[in-house]
């Protein structure tokens, strides 16, 4: 695609193992018509590698171009094992900004506190997506209300991790992120529980 170099951005993809990247990576690459809606999540198109596709992980990070607006994204798939770390340091290296991927069951892991730290060090700008928010229902069997108290205790997490764990001197950086996770977490409060009442609705209307 032909676009101006000011309106490419290069975004990576960064979690603990099995958290959804690669699957995240295919509903962004399905939204481009590059592959079917269907297919998204079982493909796994960004792990091109035989062995990738045999083991069902990620080994060596991948990029795609996809059209957002006006804008072209370099989208970067990396891997979540600590074995393929370097691919998750060159990824950030090169990206401006990162979409952190945490599991809403397990929450934050090891290697989601160390691809955080990497992307900070490298001074990116990060989204942070809570996948897999079924789970709470199908296997912790959560009310909304519940679901709504552990998804809030792990953006309470995410946000202790930056505050404190990265000890970082720089407090211009940090006090933008307290506001707008203090906003984030005001305006996800009612979204959690409508969409895990729609999840539980679902679920209670499946035959047993």
């Amino acid at each position: 695609m032909s676009v101006e170099a000011s309106r490419i951005r290069n975004v990576c993809i960064i979690a603990h193992v099995d958290h959804g990247k690669t699957s995240l990576s295919d509903h962004l690459i399905a939204s481009n018509g590059l592959i079917a809606s269907r297919l998204a999540g079982k493909l796994r198109f960004l792990d091109s590698r035989p062995d990738e596709q045999e083991r069902c992980i990620t080994m060596k990070a991948s990029c795609i171009s996809l059209r957002f607006g006006d804008y072209a994204i370099s989208l970067v798939d990396s891997p979540g094992h600590v074995d393929f770390s370097v691919e998750v340091s060159a990824a950030v290296r090169l990206a401006d900004g990162a979409i952190v991927v945490v599991d809403a069951l397990e929450g934050v892991q090891a290697q989601t506190e160390t691809v955080i730290r990497q992307a900070w060090n490298e001074g990116l700008e990060m989204i942070l997506v809570i996948n897999k928010l079924d789970r709470l229902v199908l296997d912790l069997k959560l009310t909304a209300l519940e679901a709504y108290v552990h998804i809030n205790r792990l953006l309470e997490n995410v946000m202790q991790f930056f505050l404190f764990r990265l000890k970082t001197h720089i407090i211009h950086r940090s006090m933008p992120l307290l506001l707008h996770f203090i906003f984030l977490k005001l305006w996800i409060s009612l979204r959690i529980i409508m969409w895990m009442w729609m999840i539980q609705s679902n679920c209670d209307s499946l035959p047993n």
